[in-house]
Parts: C-alpha cells; sequence; structure tokens
C-alpha cells in the first residue's frame, strides 16, 4: 500500500493548517458542554505528540472548552486504510472521536445520507470501552437503527493504541492494533440509503465534553487530554 496522507507531529509545535480546519463554535450536537476554540492552551505539539486538550475555567461564560479539527476540503479520500495511533483520555465527561463524513459540498446532501464513519468513540465515564459504528440514512441514532459495536481496551487511556479502518468498496473493517472487532458488509441489494460509502470522505477528531455519549461532567477531572502519536491514510 502506498501512503497518501501522513501526520507525525514530529518537528512542529502546531497541526498543519494547509490539511486541518480548526472548528470554533458555541452550540453543538448531541447536548455536548464544550465550546471549540482556537487556543494553544487546547491544541498544541510537544515530544512529536498532538494533544486535544479540554479544560475546565468557571470564570469564563463557556467554561468548558476544547478542540475540533477535520480536513473537509482539504484532503479526502474514498477507500484505503486509516490509522490513528493515540492514547484516549481520562476524566469523566470525556468524549473523544475519530470519524469521517461523506463530503457534502460534492454531493449536495445532509447527514445522514451523506453517511458517518465513527472509527473510534469513547467515554471518561466508560473507561475501557472502545464503541465503532456507521449512521446512513436507513441505520442511524436518530431512529436507533444504527450499526456498531463495542469492545474492552483497559489500557486505552494509559497507552498508546492503533485504531484503524480498512474501507473497501463492499466492507468497512475497524480495528484495533489490527484485530477486527467489527465489520460491516455491502449487501446485494443496498442503495445509497445503507451503503453511501463509495465516495470521499474527510476526517474529523474531537474532544467533547459531556453530551449524550460523554455523560456527567466531573469538573475535578479537568484537563482531558487526547493524545494523538499519528495518523495516516494508505490506499
Amino acid at each position: 500500500m502506498k501512503i497518501i496522507f501522513q501526520e507525525n507531529f514530529k518537528n512542529t509545535v502546531d497541526i498543519n493548517q494547509e490539511n486541518w480546519n480548526i472548528q470554533v463554535g458555541n452550540k453543538w450536537a448531541n447536548n455536548e458542554s464544550q465550546c471549540y476554540v482556537d487556543n494553544t492552551k487546547n491544541r498544541y505539539i510537544k515530544d512529536g505528540i498532538l494533544h486535544l486538550v479540554a479544560t475546565f475555567n468557571p470564570k469564563y461564560e463557556c467554561k468548558y472548552q476544547s478542540t475540533r479539527i477535520n480536513t473537509k476540503g482539504k484532503f479526502q479520500f474514498q477507500y484505503g486504510r486509516l490509522t490513528v495511533r493515540a492514547k484516549l483520555p481520562k476524566g469523566r465527561g470525556a468524549w473523544p472521536a475519530f470519524w469521517l463524513m461523506g463530503n457534502t459540498e460534492t454531493n449536495q446532501v445532509r447527514w445522514p445520507l451523506c453517511g458517518e464513519i465513527d472509527l473510534m468513540e469513547f467515554s471518561g465515564n466508560k473507561p475501557g470501552i472502545i464503541t465503532s459504528a456507521i449512521h446512513t440514512e436507513t441505520y442511524n441514532h436518530r431512529i436507533k437503527t444504527d450499526k456498531g459495536s463495542m469492545i474492552k481496551v483497559p489500557d486505552a487511556s494509559d497507552n498508546f493504541h492503533d485504531y484503524t479502518l480498512d474501507w473497501t468498496s463492499d466492507y468497512l473493517s475497524f480495528q484495533i492494533d489490527g484485530k477486527e472487532f467489527f465489520n460491516v458488509k455491502k449487501e446485494k441489494n443496498d442503495t445509497v440509503k445503507e451503503w453511501p460509502f463509495d465516495q470521499p470522505y474527510y476526517l474529523i477528531i474531537n474532544l467533547a465534553v459531556g453530551g449524550w455519549y460523554g455523560g456527567a461532567i466531573v469538573d475535578e477531572d479537568f484537563p482531558y487530554h487526547l493524545e494523538i502519536e499519528s495518523i495516516k491514510v494508505e490506499q
């Protein structure tokens, strides 16, 4: 396989904004409590590791602040292998995620018809449990039909692991450290409502606070640190 996109965060102090957008704003879906900001307290690189940090300050109007980045309009790919090597945060209320969305500007459709692939989600209130899922017009959480699975990784917040998606024209394979724990196969009669995954997708990485998945927030647990060693896409 050939590497078509790679970030290893060596010899730099911040993300490459030729590849990444920094999203900011106060209102987000899923009942999340954070504001996303463009702040070096919440996003920095040290010793070759990208840190996305969620902070708590009761003096701020938005007391929970964090970081969300994506590659929309700068890098997208169709089929291949995505691997994110990361150590997940500790802290009740932390909700980190690595996920992909269909390029809505190209296909002119909205979620969920554009499709969503959740490579990794984690809640600090459920330490050691990793989930992966897909969302489509037919299969999505709003109508409680989304497809997904979970796996226990007891040291997910203590050690780095490889979170990998293998994506072909008829198969999605979700792996941790090279071992598959969940897959989705394209069925014979699937339409774009069931299988929208034959188009370019872009990458999103974020650290949310609270929300439907993150759960109850414990202020004493801040800051939350999501540490990313590398990101690689191969075809």
